[in-house]
Parts: C-alpha cells; sequence; structure tokens
C-alpha cells in the first residue's frame, strides 16, 4: 500500500487529480479510488475507464467518510467550499492534502475549520499546456518538486506518507513551513508571469500601426515571454491570493529596475556590466536536472539553409527516428548565431536524441539553454 490504508478520494479529476490517480491505481492495483468533480462526463469517463472505482454526487457525500486519503485537486476557491462540506463526513483518521499553488488561503481556512491535525498542504510543481483527465499522465511528476506545507498539529506519520508517496511519483518531496512557501513562488514563479504579461502589454501598447515590434520580435523575446499564454482565470486567482508576497517581491524588482535605469543614462557602464556579470553568475549556478514552478521548455535552433523541403527533410529525419516534435517554426531573427528553425518538443529525452541525430547528419544544432 502507498499509505495508511488504500481507500482514497478526490475533489476535482483534471490534469494533476487525474494524474495521481492513476499513479495510485499502478502502484496499488487494489486501492479503491472515488471522485468528485462538477463535470458529470469527466466522472463517467473515469468510472468507464477504470481510474475510479466510485462517482460522488458531491463532497458531503457519505462515501467520503470511507477514506483514508483526500487529494483537493480543484481550483483553490472550489477546494476550500469542499472542505466545508467534507468536514460533515470527514473521518478524523482522514489525511487531507491539496495541489493548489499558493497554500496560505487553504491553510487559513483548514485553521478556521479545525482540521489542522488532517491536513499536510501538498504542491506538485509541474504541469502541462493541456489540461483536463484526457491529458493525465503517469510521467508528470517526475523530476518535479512536490512541496509538503504540513500543520503543526498533524502527526509526523502523516506528512511522512505523503513524502513517501511523492517518492514513488519520482517526484523530488520538499518540507516547508506554508509561509516560506508563498515567499518563494512570488519570487520564483508569481513575479516571473507578470513580467512576462507586463514586458508583452508593454510592446503591444509601444508598437504602431505597422506592428513591426511583433513582426521582428522572435528568438530571446518570444522565449522569455512564453509563459504570458498562461491562464489568466488561474493567475488572477493566484496573484489576488499571493499578493502580499508578489508585491514584496515587486517592490525589489522595480528598486532593481530603476537603479539600472538611473546608471544607465548616467553613462554608469560599469554598475551595468556588474549587473549582468552577478546575473549570470548567480543563473549558472543553478541546477536545472529538475522542474520547477515554471515549466521547461525543451527547444533546439537547427542552422538550415532557405531551400525548399529543408523543414520536411529535417521533420522526416526526426519522425524516422520515433521523435515526436511539439512545435516547429521558422526563426526570422538569428540571435546569438543560432539557427533559423527553432524545433520544440514535449520531453527532455526527445530533445536529446534529436541533438545527436541532427549533427549525426551534418546540422548544426544549439540547444535553448
Amino acid at each position: 500500500m502507498i499509505m495508511h490504508k488504500n481507500t482514497y478520494g478526490f475533489i476535482g479529476l483534471g490534469l494533476i487529480g487525474g494524474s495521481l490517480a492513476g499513479n495510485l491505481r499502478r502502484l496499488d492495483k487494489n486501492c479503491r479510488i472515488m471522485a468528485y468533480t462538477r463535470t458529470k462526463e469527466t466522472l463517467k469517463t473515469a468510472k468507464e475507464s477504470g481510474l475510479i472505482d466510485e462517482i460522488c454526487s458531491g463532497p458531503d457525500d457519505p462515501l467520503f467518510s470511507e477514506c483514508s486519503c483526500i487529494f483537493l485537486c480543484a481550483p483553490v476557491e472550489n477546494n476550500i467550499a469542499a472542505l466545508r462540506d467534507l468536514q460533515k463526513v470527514l473521518s478524523p483518521d482522514c489525511l487531507l492534502t491539496d495541489v493548489g499553488s499558493v497554500k496560505g488561503t487553504i491553510h487559513r481556512e483548514v485553521e478556521r475549520l479545525g482540521l489542522k491535525s488532517q491536513f499536510v498542504g501538498g504542491h506538485p510543481m509541474t504541469g502541462s499546456e493541456q489540461s483536463g483527465l484526457a491529458n493525465a499522465q503517469n510521467h508528470l511528476f517526475e523530476n518535479a518538486y512536490y512541496i509538503l506545507t504540513p500543520t503543526d498539529l498533524v502527526p509526523q506519520e502523516w506528512t511522512q506518507r505523503l513524502f513517501n508517496f511523492a517518492v514513488s511519483l519520482k517526484a523530488i518531496p520538499m518540507i516547508l513551513d506554508w509561509k516560506e512557501h508563498d515567499r518563494i513562488t512570488a519570487a520564483i514563479s508569481h513575479l516571473p508571469h507578470l513580467i512576462a504579461s507586463s514586458l508583452v502589454n508593454t510592446v503591444h501598447d509601444l508598437d504602431n500601426e505597422n506592428e513591426h515590434m511583433k513582426m521582428i520580435a522572435a528568438g530571446g523575446f518570444r522565449d522569455i515571454t512564453r509563459i504570458a499564454s498562461s491562464s489568466p482565470e488561474m493567475w488572477e486567482q493566484i496573484c489576488v491570493d499571493n499578493h502580499e508576497n508578489i508585491s514584496d517581491v515587486m517592490d525589489v524588482f522595480i528598486s532593481q529596475l530603476i537603479q539600472a535605469r538611473d546608471h544607465m543614462c548616467s553613462g554608469d557602464g560599469g554598475y551595468i556590466n556588474r549587473m549582468f556579470a552577478a546575473s549570470r553568475e548567480y543563473r549558472d549556478s543553478f541546477s536545472f536536472a529538475s522542474i520547477g514552478p515554471v515549466k521547461n521548455m525543451y527547444m533546439i535552433y537547427c542552422d538550415v539553409i532557405d531551400e525548399n523541403g529543408a523543414i520536411a527533410t529535417i521533420a522526416t529525419i526526426l519522425a524516422v527516428h520515433g521523435i515526436s516534435i511539439k512545435n516547429i517554426r521558422i526563426v526570422h531573427n538569428r540571435e546569438h548565431d543560432q539557427g533559423a528553425l527553432a524545433i520544440e518538443f514535449y520531453k527532455k529525452e526527445a530533445m536529446d536524441s534529436s541533438i545527436r541525430i541532427l549533427r549525426h547528419h551534418r546540422y548544426r544544432v544549439t540547444a535553448n539553454e
């Protein structure tokens, strides 16, 4: 068994919830899984496929009283509403956990409801552009950080159960205080999304009617702003829920921008040089072996001659070797001497294999790192 018992409940059965349920089924074929989600068709599909055993009518369904662990996998506001109903049927021996990217809101509600002795917050730092149960996958958590934020009243062995479960997913579990979690994610995830969105909107506002900025924007600009395409609904809720921490780190960031602007305008090239040198040294010290809160992008740039069939030839070479391409596009702006063809992959293994294969065919290839 993966945990103390083998009866699990789910509130929400989308990408994360479905992937967690699939792993429970894979790791413990005799487990019993029940779920509730607002979309009835999702529940029907999950039942027919054998992913779940029982369909619950709502968070207050008496079936949930039989669970040894319940995963809250809906949006934060829905999880909080579900907690109030779950409390009516919840067994005192049931472990509660969630998967939200902001922990403060849920932890405060857990305390208000008197459920601190049963709750361990969770945040698997992973995801996909494709949402919903249809895109759930067992390997979704591999090499991703899985942050656990236990309350001060929950038994240590309950936290250890979730820790061991994260290990069984091939994730990297880490235990943090929920306040520290929200401060960290404000800096390394929430602020970058705001910056990307603001940068895109800045170009939009400065562009002329011919849209030359939009036309020329490529390479680095496209890469550093790709997260601006994230879900507006999700990020609205994240920014509002974690506004205090985001505001604090935003103040520091704005201060750094103002300093850079002032030194630049005064001709202080030395300051600008030191700024870039310090950021380069610090970034180069990062380990990119694991998946962080901002999703990895597996992309290569391939130098090709502008001739008929050039793209088709490369696509065919990769297809012959069974490599699936996520996206392929021409880069009209050859920044950093990178090639004119950008190829994106779903997995790092596919990217690494493609580099080796294309170089074998005498193509000049650069990885996006």
